[in-house]
């Protein structure tokens, strides 16, 4: 029996954010129509880092100008490249996170357009955005992001096959049903050997690897963990390897594929606690071999769902407790 798995409330998630198709792909031909000169992508904690894969998706499909800030940066230390003809993307699950909200309003000052995506209607965020895609509990959230990056792209002429993708993407929520089935083993023994870690990604993967690393082992389990990219682990974690050292590598089917192989080939030599999600070791019935590469971030955080899970059971630890996030002023 899977720990908290509901398989029907998966696909009828997805149903949901897919059924949003138009609406998001007329968003994207809004911003288009109207034309901008770069794109910034700013929020807080694993928001931000739930669009990196995006920010790391224009960059290796297109010349257009992209960067990300965090927001608390962005408010200190201004952004010289951001003006009237900035896109900026936000995303906040509860649409009030208030650093998310201050640099929500900074760039409105800036006469930017924003496009958030939320998970609640009728928020500070949804009422400082341009444009707004609600969720509510719809998963992935990097579902909307898809169509709504995948449309800009074909609209500036770097994703010709976006319909196709776009067309595949309906079977996302099936396909991750499936992954979700398949890592479950692989999932609960990680989980149940309970131990810190050291947690590897990089490319499209980085985001899931840092955000998993900090707001799961860190925030929700309070598990001392040290995520770091793959060209950096040989910059200083390296050192940290040897037997009784737990670490997790998460492998991309992206570009950077082949840095993840680095990591893989030596932590395997010296260390008898070492885990690899890759994947490529998942099938994804409907979609083709050419899109893979870009669904890497919502198939590994498919697989690490699972992770989480059995950590609050194994450890009789909700991943609803916080001792000081909302909770104390910081």
């Amino acid at each position: 029996m899977m720990v908290k798995f509901d398989e029907n409330q998966i696909l009828k998630n997805g149903e949901y954010i897919y059924a949003q198709r138009a609406e998001i792909e007329k968003i994207a031909d809004a911003v288009c129509e109207k034309g901008f000169d770069n794109i910034l992508f700013t929020s807080s904690g694993g928001s931000l880092a739930m669009m990196q894969p995006f920010d790391y998706m224009i960059s290796v499909m297109s010349n257009l100008n992209v960067q990300s800030q965090i927001s608390a940066e962005l408010l200190v230390e201004g952004n010289n490249h951001l003006t009237d003809k900035t896109l900026v993307f936000m995303a906040s699950k509860s649409g009030d996170t208030k650093e998310t909200v201050a640099a929500a309003k900074y760039v409105k000052e800036k006469g930017a357009t924003i496009v958030s995506v939320l998970g609640v209607d009728n928020s500070p965020m949804g009422e400082l955005s341009d444009y707004s895609v609600v969720y509510k509990d719809g998963r992935p959230q990097e579902y909307v992001l898809y169509m709504l990056i995948g449309k800009l792209l074909e609209n500036k002429g770097f994703f010709d096959d976006y319909k196709q993708f776009a067309d595949e993407l309906k079977n996302l929520p099936a396909a991750l049903v499936s992954v979700g089935k398949a890592s479950e083993p692989k999932a609960r023994a990680y989980a149940a050997a309970g131990s810190d870690a050291r947690m590897s990604g990089c490319g499209n993967l980085w985001g899931p690897t840092y955000s998993f690393a900090m707001c799961v082992l860190e925030e929700s389990q309070w598990l001392r963990t040290k995520s770091v990219t793959s060209p950096e682990f040989f910059h200083g974690t390296i050192e940290l390897v040897e037997k009784g050292v737990c670490v997790a590598l998460n492998m991309t089917e992206g570009q950077t594929r082949k840095l993840d192989q680095r990591v893989k080939d030596f932590v395997g030599q010296y260390t008898d606690d070492f885990t690899v999600f890759d994947t490529a070791d998942y099938e994804l019935p409907g979609i083709s071999d050419k899109f893979r590469w870009m669904l890497s971030p919502v198939v590994i955080n498919a697989v690490l769902s699972r992770v989480s899970k059995n950590f609050e059971q194994i450890r009789d630890h909700s991943l609803d407790i916080r001792r000081y996030y909302r909770k104390v002023e910081y």
